[in-house]
């Protein structure tokens, strides 16, 4: 009785399917490219193998027995699950597999937007079989989730530089400081002087940003009163009429367009910040992170 599958035992299941698709022993001899008795000699090991005939060979031709049938049905599957094992196997060798994830903060240029799904497009059209998840951020929260490797990638404000990340300027985004239609400022707006804003009340943010932040930085506002750590919650203080603040351009442009915002003076308060992509390093990323880096460096070459 078998069992125990060896190498052997395969090799005489392929000869015993052989001689049945070819209708006999003697016919099989071709395909096979031994003699008759080489061919018997094998399927009468394979049956003590088993420990039951398979088929009636002689004079009277060859015929399966009907536990020979339900062992033909048997190998014929156990046959297509080898080559499909191997199959998969070959492909777990190629194919990109796993998670990656991927973060980026929220009312980024649509532009640049519309890169990162184009490099997605790019990665999809690889051969893999990958879980992507993507998630927007508050900019400190982003690096956090960086830093603390629960994302593999992240696009935004990067105001560490840990020695274990790779930086890397993506694109500059363009800011500039605004007041809304309510606010008392608003009529005077496009010329207004450091000295016309002394008095008034800003949003800023909660997170570091170098190019804007003092000391030391572009901008200094002596009334800091309140504190927001994402774009839209920055607009909804300024829409107040209570607070001046820094906006994106393209972020602010629709608002500028219905008469709700106006800029203060785009010479004088404006500044331009370099958006980073941060990730680990090279030699600790995996294949499926490294493939996607190139494929959105790739985009953002052939942007210009």
């Amino acid at each position: 009785m078998l069992n125990q599958l060896s190498d052997l035992d395969l090799r005489l299941i392929r000869v015993f399917l052989s001689v049945l698709d070819a209708g006999g022993i003697s016919a099989a001899q071709t395909a096979l490219n031994v003699s008759q008795s080489t061919i018997s000699t094998q399927l009468a090991t394979l049956e003590t193998r088993l420990g039951f005939r398979l088929c009636e060979r002689g004079r009277a031709g060859f015929r399966l027995t009907p536990r020979g049938e339900q062992f033909a049905q048997s190998s014929r599957q156990l046959l297509e699950n080898i080559d499909h094992f191997c199959l998969d196997a070959r492909q777990i060798g190629r194919k990109l597999s796993g998670q990656l994830h991927l973060g980026l903060i929220g009312h980024a240029a649509m532009s640049a937007n519309a890169r990162l799904g184009q490099a997605i497009a790019r990665f999809r059209a690889r051969d893999e079989a990958v879980t992507l998840s993507l998630a927007v951020l508050a900019p400190g929260q982003l690096e956090e989730e960086v830093i603390n490797g629960r994302l593999d990638l992240g696009i935004g404000y990067f105001w560490h530089r840990l020695p274990s990340l790779e930086y890397l300027p993506l694109y500059t985004e363009h800011q500039m400081a605004y007041c809304a239609a309510a606010h008392p400022l608003f009529r005077q707006a496009g010329k207004l002087t450091p000295a016309a804003l002394a008095q008034h009340d800003w949003v800023w943010r909660s997170y570091p940003l170098p190019e804007a932040d003092g000391p030391g930085g572009v901008f200094s506002p002596a009334r800091v009163t309140a504190l927001a750590d994402n774009m839209e919650a920055v607009a909804v203080l300024i829409l107040s009429g209570q607070h001046l603040g820094f906006l994106p351009q393209h972020f602010a442009a629709p608002l500028v367009q219905q008469g709700l915002l106006a800029a203060l003076n785009p010479a004088l308060f404006s500044y331009e910040v370099t958006l980073h992509m941060a990730a680990r390093r090279q030699s600790s990323r995996g294949e499926v992170l490294q493939a996607f880096l190139d494929d959105l460096a790739a985009e953002h070459r052939e942007a210009g």
